[in-house]
């Protein structure tokens, strides 16, 4: 079992950056592939990145790619979601994930992800 717990969230200005933070407890967290959720008020849960486990391949979203980047220190048991260019559609409470399959995998679905953190908000005005 893993827990997790994000942080790195604020409130920025249209065209700033973040960088959330995802720690993570536990001696397997490089096994899990991790990834990153948004869910803004009304919508529902949204795929944003993932990581896998095994190589450290990553894949994103249309609506992010070229702006965020997932990356992964396993010795800090981190994962980190670097932000640039940020819109206001971004503006979403961000949850990181981690996803215990014994494959190789970099999933888009959160039925796919057994453990979650609280969430950190990112709210970014116009």
């Amino acid at each position: 079992q893993v827990q997790l717990v994000e942080s790195g969230g604020g409130l920025v200005q249209t065209g700033g950056s973040l960088r959330l933070s995802c720690a993570a407890s536990g001696r397997t967290f490089s096994n899990y592939h991790m990834g990153w959720f948004r869910q803004a008020p009304g919508k529902e849960r949204e795929f944003v990145a993932a990581i896998n486990g095994r190589d450290g391949n990553s894949r994103y979203a249309a609506s992010v790619e070229g702006r965020f980047t997932i990356s992964r220190d396993n010795a800090r048991n981190t994962v980190y979601l670097q932000m640039n260019s940020l819109k206001p559609e971004d503006t979403a409470v961000y949850y990181c994930a981690a996803d215990p399959a014994p494959y190789y995998r970099s999933s888009t679905n959160p039925k796919d992800y057994d453990y979650w953190g609280q969430g950190t908000q990112v709210t970014v005005s116009s």
